[in-house]
């Protein structure tokens, strides 16, 4: 690796601002044939589908679900455990790692993003950005059409409303919903015995 690519990795790993040029040594770890493949395998082809996950994301667990279409930047800096059903429409913006847990449950139309853009549109030039890991720890259930944005770790157990903007850390075992998405209460043994989390 040249030493400007290995400066601009550790940029990245800070947070901090680069742009479409310095990052364009990365390509070959784009995913992009592979996704387009298995968003048109037919259901029958479940064999396929899990071979080609397996070939696109950087990990993958047992008895995963990830219903067509999905869609990622790259593909292979997504990690996901064991038990995961990810519903239509889910978006991986994912030029740093995205990593979920076990048990996890995505409704459709969700984003994980973890890149940004400066404020400032001098600072976009060249697509100018920055990017910062998602952790989603087992057992999270998020709503239709939320976004996590970058940084964010949603904690175990932790329900994200749907529409939610989740800009900042959830902790474990509460529901949280809203733009931006906040705690609203925690979860419960009471819960056990309802339907819902309202």
């Amino acid at each position: 690796m040249r030493a400007h690519d290995e400066e601009v990795l550790a940029r990245i790993a800070k947070g901090l601002v680069y742009t479409e040029s310095e990052a364009a040594f990365q390509a070959p770890l784009r995913r992009t044939d592979q996704i387009f493949e298995y968003n048109r395998t037919p259901p029958s082809e479940a064999d396929r589908r899990r071979s080609l996950l397996v070939e696109i994301l950087g990990s993958v667990g047992e008895r995963t679900v990830l219903l067509p279409p999905f869609h990622a930047g790259f593909g292979s800096n997504v990690h996901i455990g064991d038990d995961f059903f990810g519903n239509v429409n889910l978006t991986f913006v994912d030029d740093v790692d995205i990593r979920i847990g076990d048990g996890v449950m995505i409704a459709p139309s969700v984003t994980l993003t973890t890149t940004g853009h400066p404020v400032h549109p001098d600072r976009r030039a060249d697509f100018g950005r920055f990017s910062e890991p998602i952790v989603i720890e087992d057992k999270v259930w998020i709503g239709s059409n939320a976004v996590v944005l970058p940084g964010v770790r949603i904690g175990y157990g932790s329900v994200i409303g749907a529409g939610s903007v989740v800009s900042r850390n959830i902790p474990p075992m509460t529901v949280a919903v809203g733009t931006p998405c906040r705690v609203v209460r925690a979860i419960t043994d009471e819960d056990l015995t309802t339907r819902s989390a309202g």
